[in-house]
């Protein structure tokens, strides 16, 4: 089944109408139609053009390449800075209408979008991570001073329904940041990974030991961040550590 079914299939079942849309209608966010499935702001013809993330793409960390490519395929970041994860998927390209859903959903309290993105998720998880078995669902953690002037955290929100959806626990607090490090945006491949460096620290180790973590973030760029949790992660014993991402950068 394509992807795209998938994520048509996670909307089936949901009442088209609601009480709540009698006295806060809800529209789509990226064509503002209204979106149909009851608790959901994107609507069948968006998620329908959205640019999902095909083969080829690398093995290892899910970068999508342009191309014919008939065997698996190593990208050079990966060659040249070996991922502390074990394999990395994302559901969309990082462009178009998503992105600036996504940038709402991270800096502008657009916190409502949580259940959309969590399906994309959860279908990228259905089809890249079929036959792993999974532990629990963690996330990439703020600093406590980014936490206090955002007021949430949108990689927290994302993993806590994925959770529910795959029906594992979350590991809220076996992770932390413990050095504030700034935004990733304007930083090349090697000052992503020097700024993120040493920023983590697992704090229940005999917790982390030998399990499996589906590791949740909103957006991946390089892959630093995620590399840098999944180090920690490794390094207090864990085991297998799959990154998905609602999009690729």
């Amino acid at each position: 089944m394509s992807g795209l079914h998938r994520i048509r299939s996670l909307a089936q079942g949901f009442r088209t109408s609601s009480f709540l849309d009698l006295v806060w209608p809800r529209s789509c966010e990226i064509c503002g139609a209204h979106p149909g499935q009851a608790g959901y702001y994107l609507c069948w013809d968006c998620l329908r053009a959205l640019p999902l993330i095909q083969a080829p793409f690398c093995t290892w960390c899910g970068d999508p390449v342009d191309g014919a490519i008939t065997r698996d395929y190593l990208c050079s970041l990966c060659v040249d800075r070996k991922p502390a994860f074990d394999q990395a998927r994302s559901a969309l390209r990082f462009k178009g209408g998503i992105k600036d859903v996504l940038h709402r959903f991270k800096y502008s309290n657009a916190t409502h979008m949580t259940s959309d993105l969590a399906a994309l998720l959860h279908a990228c998880v259905n089809i890249h991570y079929a036959q792993e078995q999974f532990d629990a669902v963690s996330f990439v953690p703020l600093h406590p001073a980014k936490a206090r002037s955002r007021t949430y955290n949108q990689a927290r929100l994302l993993a806590e329904k994925l959770a529910r959806l795959l029906d594992l626990p979350l590991a809220g607090g076996c992770l932390s940041r413990i050095r504030e490090t700034g935004t990733q945006t304007r930083l090349n491949m090697k000052t992503r990974a020097e700024n993120v460096a040493n920023a983590f620290q697992a704090d229940c180790p005999e917790w982390i030991e030998g399990r499996n973590f589906l590791l949740v973030d909103d957006v991946m760029t390089t892959g630093a961040t995620v590399s840098a949790v999944s180090r920690e992660l490794k390094e207090a014993g864990a085991g297998r550590i799959c990154v998905v991402t609602v999009a690729r950068g």
